[in-house]
């Protein structure tokens, strides 16, 4: 394997550096996708933007320019010296149900014209195929992928092993470890598209936290994801690498990306971006273009806002707050929000890899319950030692030994300076949701019933009562006024 170095994590996300034949990519990032034949925007013209690798499709290069390519390589056929990373014919043959040449051949192809990520001929089973048609073409593509590591033997050239098995979680869960054991240099997870564009982000957070399950560590690359309102939540999930096909496919139907959704030109009276293209057009201006004209500009503005959102991702791992841009960003969609609670079925996944200290702790909403700190907490205060005489307050006024606090309950008084709990950013009580006030007694309850021999004597305002209604023997409600 290429040298591939974790710089920084949250959640599940990382910042990474994979080196590559013609250079380092840092991680999340995205691959535009060049058409070899008619480049929409060259692939060189893509840094602008913020791209350091593109991806294009080798098989359409051996049927259209085979001769060319051998001859100048696929970075003289795009005229670029960035990364490029090469697909092998398995998006036509998802589409069309074949393709014109076999497996060794293509992916020999890939090595021969210098590709630095080369993709073997899998199989793209779609979502809901039948388990054994999925488990047959799992196999074949599991063939496939040990006969592409033997064909690259000790070149230089990275070598990307998709990870299939429609929506059957075992399958997916299975084809990951079989392809780390095949040992690639990067992981895509494939056949999703169709997932992405019917809105089911629930099936498709849970083939992601499938195969992280089984790939704890390596880079994930999630195929054909490129809208920017996605990002966000897969980066979270675990994905390093996306290509993004979207900023001229959805230019040429004149629509307009945004890290909330998609918007019709046609509709808008307004940009609500300031990239270069927004900044010097208005709606009606593109609307008045040729249809050429306006398409490179949408095209653009997509790019852009595409690149930003993965700017913004990545400042957030490094300020530890990828939680709370998540939180905000699922709510885009409420399938994308349904999509990100499944994590609530991964906490052990989702705990082993979210870094255990940060800044801060700030409460979004419902989704905050989930986070592995709220679990770490509920796991740590059960091991403090408590006098035989314990006071439990929800005001800091009153002097206790234990603070209640919504969402995390009982915080003892020396820890309330410390991460989680102590650098929580809170509403207050009689505006925060009843499932954190609900959560947060539970846990006070669980403390109580770990220390029957001791004595409670609980001070809380009105909004806890409710919650507090059923102490064990050895508690006392008393309201404060």
């Amino acid at each position: 394997m290429q040298k591939f170095e974790i710089i920084d994590k949250d959640a599940m996300g990382r910042i990474c550096r994979i080196d590559t034949p013609h250079g380092r990519i840092e991680t999340p990032t995205i691959l535009p996708v060049i058409n070899p034949n008619i480049p929409f925007i060259k692939a060189d013209e893509m840094r602008k933007f913020g791209a350091q690798a593109v991806i294009t499709n080798s098989y359409i290069i051996y049927r259209s320019m085979k001769e060319e390519a051998l001859e100048k390589g696929v970075h003289g056929i795009l005229e670029t010296d960035m990364p490029v990373m090469t697909d092998s014919g398995s998006y036509q043959l998802m589409v069309y149900g074949d393709v014109e040449i076999k497996n060794a051949e293509i992916v020999e192809f890939q090595r021969q014209i210098g590709s630095d990520i080369v993709v073997p001929l899998d199989i793209p089973t779609p979502p809901d195929a039948d388990y054994t048609t999925a488990e047959s073409d799992l196999k074949i593509t599991l063939e496939r992928e040990r006969e592409a590591k033997e064909i690259l033997g000790g070149a230089k050239n990275l070598l990307a092993v998709p990870v299939q098995g429609s929506t059957h979680p075992e399958l997916r869960r299975y084809a990951a470890g079989e392809a780390r054991k095949i040992g690639g240099d990067i992981y895509p997870i494939g056949a999703v598209v169709p997932l992405m564009d019917s809105y089911r982000f629930r099936d498709l957070a849970k083939v992601i936290l499938e195969v992280r399950s089984a790939l704890p560590v390596e880079p994930v690359h999630l195929f054909g994801c490129g809208h920017p309102m996605l990002f966000a939540m897969a980066v979270a999930l675990g994905c390093d690498l996306f290509d993004s096909a979207a900023y001229a496919l959805y230019a040429k139907d004149d629509r307009y990306l945004t890290v909330y959704g998609t918007k019709k030109l046609s509709e808008m009276n307004y940009f609500p971006c300031k990239c270069p293209v927004c900044s010097n057009h208005d709606p009606e201006e593109l609307r008045r273009m040729e249809k050429g004209e306006r398409e490179r500009l949408i095209a653009e503005h997509n790019l852009y806002v595409s690149f930003q959102e993965i700017e913004t991702i990545k400042q957030a791992i490094k300020e530890n707050s990828l939680f709370e841009l998540v939180e905000k960003r699922v709510r885009a969609h409420p399938s994308m929000l349904t999509g990100w609670r499944q994590i609530a079925e991964y906490q052990e996944l989702l705990e082993r890899a979210d870094p255990k200290m940060k800044r801060k702790f700030l409460y979004t909403g419902l989704d905050s319950l989930y986070r592995p700190a709220v679990k770490r907490h509920r796991k740590a205060v059960k091991n403090v030692e408590l006098p035989d005489e314990v006071t439990v307050s929800s005001d800091f006024g009153v002097y206790a030994q234990i603070y209640l606090r919504p969402v995390f309950g009982p915080v003892p008084a020396e820890i309330l300076e410390t991460y989680p709990a102590g650098h929580a950013e809170l509403p207050d009580e009689d505006v925060i949701e009843e499932e954190a006030l609900k959560v947060a007694s539970e846990t006070l309850i669980e403390l109580m019933n770990a220390n029957r021999e001791r004595k409670f004597k609980i001070y809380v305002s009105e909004a806890w009562v409710k919650y507090l209604q059923n102490l064990p023997p050895n508690g006392e409600l008393n309201v404060l006024p």
